[in-house]
């Protein structure tokens, strides 16, 4: 049974544990530094009244309302690793290199390589975006020359790579994916002033929204919890001792195949992705070519239509869900691994009959994790069109990864505490 009792005795997760709050203290301490030539005050009016411009937000861990030099947050930083796993699926040398321990250094490190290119195009992407705004004034100067516009770039670029570094350190104590840890404390911090702001809307009229909003945080943090520990068990046999070509004596154990292997990545990603057209967009609106103009409006207007954004974001968090256990699971590892510990599924020829029933058994379970993630996913925006609460689609997705990180890193302590444990 978890407890913190036991994680604070435990000197090297206690210490890790440390180490990651202190990160953290200083992630929201950078948060909170403006980029020069911004005016913050009028930001924080315009995030407020701009949906799109929320939700940038809670992604980039609730940097962007204060445009601080953590602005960009790490989506730079994802988009770079989504890209160099989707040519894994594509280039047959990327994917021999994912194979190896040395390989996959190296694909992290290009990964590194291309985030800041990627944060200087965002970066000037924002600048433009913001001089868009000619009334929310959100420059101090009114709009950014030259000198600002490359200010701005340097600066942003300069915090998500800091951001990167930071989450490889938290990465590194084995307490959790930095990363999501890093989106996750942005999130935390943001919930009192998103609460003060929601209950500040409701009054006696609105007590059914009010009652809505509470029974959906209820239902997806207990849908969550559920998803993330149900698994389906392939039952395995150890031999005890091998005479011949029989096996004498078997040790029965099972193989756990989780619900969602993928936890709260494919969110991430599909949160990534379906932000990027919608930026694209914005950079032309004010094209001097009317096609392309006319191709901008179409764009918004597609993604400002509730049902096409939740079809969207429901088949992006569906096949991200699938493309990232590929990524991560490998049936004919576990396949090879079995058979080099003597072990066998009951029924299954060993070797490669054994990697297509252990492939085959994934991907009906996870057929149901990726529709169970999908629906809890977009469950947000169903209350919306009921409510007409925008801010639900952002609550919705935060409770999500907030779920899915706790729960991860509490597991990730208990894994930490065994061995310790069994060290002793």
């Amino acid at each position: 049974m978890f407890s913190f009792t036991r994680v604070w005795k435990t000197k090297e997760v206690r210490n890790s544990l440390l180490f990651i709050f202190a990160m953290l203290v200083i992630f929201r301490v950078a948060a909170h530094i403006p980029v020069p030539g911004v005016d913050p005050s009028a930001l924080v009016n315009y995030f407020q009244g701009n949906q799109f411009f929320g939700l940038l937000n809670i992604f980039s861990g609730g940097t962007l309302q204060h445009f601080s030099i953590v602005a960009l947050g790490l989506a730079p930083f994802i988009t770079s690793s989504i890209i160099f796993q989707l040519l894994g699926m594509i280039v047959p040398k990327l994917e021999e290199m994912q194979k190896e321990e040395q390989g996959r250094q190296r694909i992290n490190q290009w990964s590194r390589v291309l985030t800041v290119p990627l944060a200087l195009l965002q970066g000037y992407g924002l600048v433009l975006l913001f001089n868009q705004q000619s009334g929310a004034k959100l420059f101090t100067a009114g709009t950014a020359d030259l000198f600002t516009t490359v200010l701005v770039m340097g600066t942003l670029t300069a915090g998500t790579i800091f951001l990167m570094w930071m989450g490889e350190l938290i990465s590194e104590k084995n307490l959790g994916n930095g990363t999501s840890i890093l989106i996750f404390a942005g999130i935390i911090a943001g919930l009192p002033n998103y609460f003060g702001q929601s209950l500040a809307l409701y009054d006696g009229s609105q007590m059914i929204t009010a009652i809505i909003f509470a029974i959906l945080v209820v239902v997806t943090l207990g849908a969550v919890v559920v998803m993330h520990e149900a698994q389906r068990n392939i039952p395995v046999q150890y031999a005890r001792q091998t005479r011949g070509t029989r096996l004498s004596g078997s040790v029965p154990s099972n193989l756990p195949i989780k619900l969602n292997i993928a936890g709260v990545i494919p969110i991430i990603f599909a949160i990534s992705i379906i932000l990027f057209p919608r930026v694209i967009a914005q950079f032309f609106l004010n094209a001097r070519t009317e096609a392309l103009r006319t191709a901008a409006q179409w764009v918004l207007q597609v993604f400002q239509n509730q049902l096409v954004y939740g079809i969207i974001y429901f088949g992006l968090v569906f096949a991200f869900t699938y493309f990232y256990t590929s990524v991560i699971f490998h049936p004919d590892r576990v396949a090879e691994n079995l058979q080099k510990q003597s072990g066998f599924i009951p029924g299954i020829r060993p070797g490669k009959p054994t990697a297509e029933y252990i492939a085959w058994v994934t991907n009906r379970v996870l057929l149901v994790g990726a529709v169970f993630l999908s629906m809890i996913a977009i469950l947000p925006l169903v209350a919306q069109q009921v409510t007409g609460n925008a801010s639900l689609v952002i609550g919705g997705t935060s409770v999500l990864i907030v779920v899915n990180v706790v729960i991860e890193t509490m597991k990730q302590m208990e894994a930490q505490m065994s061995m310790h444990e069994y060290d002793m």
